[in-house]
């Protein structure tokens, strides 16, 4: 049976990392351009860049979620083998699918926190007609596709975590509970 301790530490951990991911959507990184004092140079001029912090932790909340279930389902890796039946194969299918929505939403988090934190310095010169300035920013939408993903993730991974629990519990015996004593012919 699963365990409804573990089940409730899951959905916490991932609700944590899910309003991260939104909060970090919400603040992202944004740049307007000024001019220096002498008129020489145009540079980049970034607001707050909490939108980092938020994403990087999301990242480790939905880490140490993954890790938690993992932990508990030991990864298919150890222990006695899972009993045959549909819940065997529910389990498997989720396990992947758990997988891979995992890797996707740790890779919208790591990479839009990795590119909100990149900022532009000076980028243009006046007098020497360098290329016209351009203040790069993250794309809105990469940690609210990263919110998403932690969503399906900590769906699918309580799911994974119950048909688990069902395939590890010992299935009832169906059979005569007496010793048959049948003639020898």
């Amino acid at each position: 049976m699963a365990s409804k301790l573990l089940m409730i530490t899951i959905f916490v951990l991932d609700l944590i990392a899910f309003g991260l991911a939104v909060a970090a959507e919400r603040r992202r990184s944004t740049a307007t351009i000024k001019e220096d004092s002498e008129n020489n140079y145009s540079y980049c001029v970034y607001d707050s860049d909490i939108s980092t912090g938020y994403g990087v932790g999301a990242f480790l909340f939905l880490m140490v979620s993954q890790i938690i279930v993992m932990v508990a389902s030991r990864c298919f890796c150890c222990g006695k083998a899972l009993s045959p039946g549909g819940s065997r194969a529910c389990a498997v299918l989720l396990f992947i699918i758990c997988w891979v929505t995992f890797f996707i939403a740790e890779a919208c988090l790591f990479a839009g926190s990795v590119r909100n934190a990149y900022h532009t310095k000076y980028r243009s010169s006046i007098l020497m007609s360098d290329k016209p300035l351009s203040c790069e920013t993250l794309r809105k939408g990469v940690f609210a596709a990263g919110a998403a993903f932690i969503f399906f993730t900590s769906i699918i991974s309580q799911f994974y975590y119950v048909s688990y629990s069902k395939s590890r519990a010992p299935a009832p015996y169906g059979g005569e509970s007496g010793v048959g004593m049948a003639a020898y012919k």
